[in-house]
């Protein structure tokens, strides 16, 4: 059994993570500012890990950083306090939780860590400049952690195209975007969260061993390919 830190884990990507995680036998601390809906093996924390102190816990297996924003806007509409709050959500927060288990994660026998990016910041589009810039910076981060503490430790992110998630429902909001969204991915589908999760398992179980610093494109094709 391995010990798992899912931050943001109450729902979408992050519940679908908790849930296969605990089926495989494995104890998950989720840490939440809302309750998780289902049953799964570990504990909950209930508090805002972005303002709040993180738990201690003395070894970790795997830390995934699940919190994130979509906030899509004209450049002209965006004010730095945008900006701030993005890189705040997207990579402080990101930042924090790596600084604040490093310890635990150093304790390991192999331990992997993953975060999340957007398919926006390999591929330019309009309306996404601040989160794109935090996602960006989230990719250099990766890198260079990776670097840095290996071989002991594995970092990697992904980064997906639309996710249909509750944090979506804002641009899923009528069957015509759905629609026309699913009309520009190649697959002819919007990712769905246990579609990502099973990335965010497999980055943090054996079966990847060879794999840090990556950053995984899940798009369904939408950036990946020419179509």
């Amino acid at each position: 059994m391995k010990n798992y830190i899912i931050i943001g884990g109450s729902k979408g990507v992050g519940e679908q993570i908790v849930k296969e995680l605990s089926e495989k036998g494995n104890f998950c601390h989720v840490i939440s500012r809302s309750e998780p809906t289902y049953e799964f093996n570990g504990n909950w924390h209930q508090l805002d890990a972005l303002a709040d102190t993180l738990p201690t816990i003395d070894t970790v297996d795997g830390l995934v950083y699940c919190l994130g924003s979509i906030n899509l806007k004209p450049f002209n509409r965006l004010s730095l306090e945008d900006f701030n709050s993005d890189l705040n959500v997207n990579f402080f927060g990101a930042l924090k939780a790596f600084q604040h288990y490093l310890p635990a994660l150093k304790k390991s026998e192999q331990a992997s860590v993953v975060f999340f990016s957007t398919v926006a910041v390999q591929s330019g589009m309009p309306y996404h400049a601040s989160i794109a810039a935090a996602k960006g910076a989230v990719e250099g981060l990766v890198k260079s952690l990776a670097a840095e503490f290996a071989p002991k430790i594995r970092v990697n992110a992904i980064a997906p195209s639309l996710i249909d998630t509750p944090l979506a429902a804002g641009i899923l909001r009528s069957d015509q975007i759905r629609e026309n969204m699913i009309a520009k991915h190649p697959l002819k589908r919007i990712l769905n969260p246990i579609d990502v999760s099973k990335t965010a398992c497999f980055l943090l179980t054996e079966g990847s061993n060879g794999i840090t610093g990556q950053i995984i494109v899940q798009d369904n094709g939408l950036v990946s390919l020419s179509y």
